[in-house]
């Protein structure tokens, strides 16, 4: 009866798109199949690349309704919006990182347990992909598989997006500038910069860093639009 209440729920929903929901079940499931057997599905963490423009899709989705709504147009309700991310992300967030701290202090040794502590306050601060670069690592590396919290950088590249996007929106609004030109140079400028960091050799910069990374989100943004 549970999941009943809850198809009806989603049916009812006009915002709701079943499309998109079974879209980001391939891309996890991807992404899953690829750690699990990666020379079975190589090319699996593309899954990830779909989700950024998935989140970019849904994100600018919520703020464009915002920015045209007809009785109040042009603001974009920044707090509410972040309210919202926080209710949405913590809940899970919370509960990874603190069965992560419970584990590593029984499983880790000292040295072991210090790293890890520094990637649960990277994760619950969203500067996740920073330290990770930082660090030198090579997300496909040996030595990845050893950090059980390697996966929070796309959580903090998403969350480094949504704090430059909302105000990048509410200024092509008030500046009545095209949207679909204006976010077509935003994602061409960072695809600019990932292209560049990978040609020279800067392989981890392109992954991790929030900048060369915004081009798939906003993309979705574009989609949206």
């Amino acid at each position: 009866s549970s999941l009943k209440s809850l198809f009806s729920f989603l049916k009812s929903n006009p915002n709701y798109r079943a499309d998109i929901d079974g879209l980001r079940a391939i891309a996890c499931l991807a992404v899953v199949l690829y750690h699990a057997f990666p020379n079975r599905l190589p090319g699996g963490f593309i899954g990830v690349d779909i989700f950024f423009v998935i989140s970019g899709y849904l994100i600018s989705s919520i703020l464009y309704r915002h920015l045209f709504n007809q009785e109040a147009p042009g603001k974009v309700h920044i707090i509410d919006f972040y309210s919202r991310r926080v209710r949405r992300i913590f809940p899970a967030l919370i509960l990874v990182l603190v069965t992560t701290f419970v584990l590593g202090t029984v499983l880790l040794y000292p040295s072991e347990f210090k790293l890890v502590l520094k990637h649960i306050i990277g994760g619950s601060t969203y500067v996740s992909n920073f330290i990770l670069y930082k660090e030198a690592g090579d997300y496909f590396d040996v030595a990845s598989k050893f950090k059980p919290l390697l996966h929070l950088w796309s959580l903090g590249v998403e969350e480094q997006f949504y704090l430059v996007f909302p105000i990048f929106l509410w200024v092509i609004y008030k500046l009545n500038l095209n949207f679909v030109l204006s976010l077509a140079l935003f994602s061409i400028v960072s695809f600019f910069i990932n292209y560049n960091a990978v040609k020279h050799g800067f392989v981890s910069k392109a992954f991790f860093m929030p900048w060369s990374r915004f081009w798939e989100l906003s993309l979705g943004a574009v989609l949206a639009y």
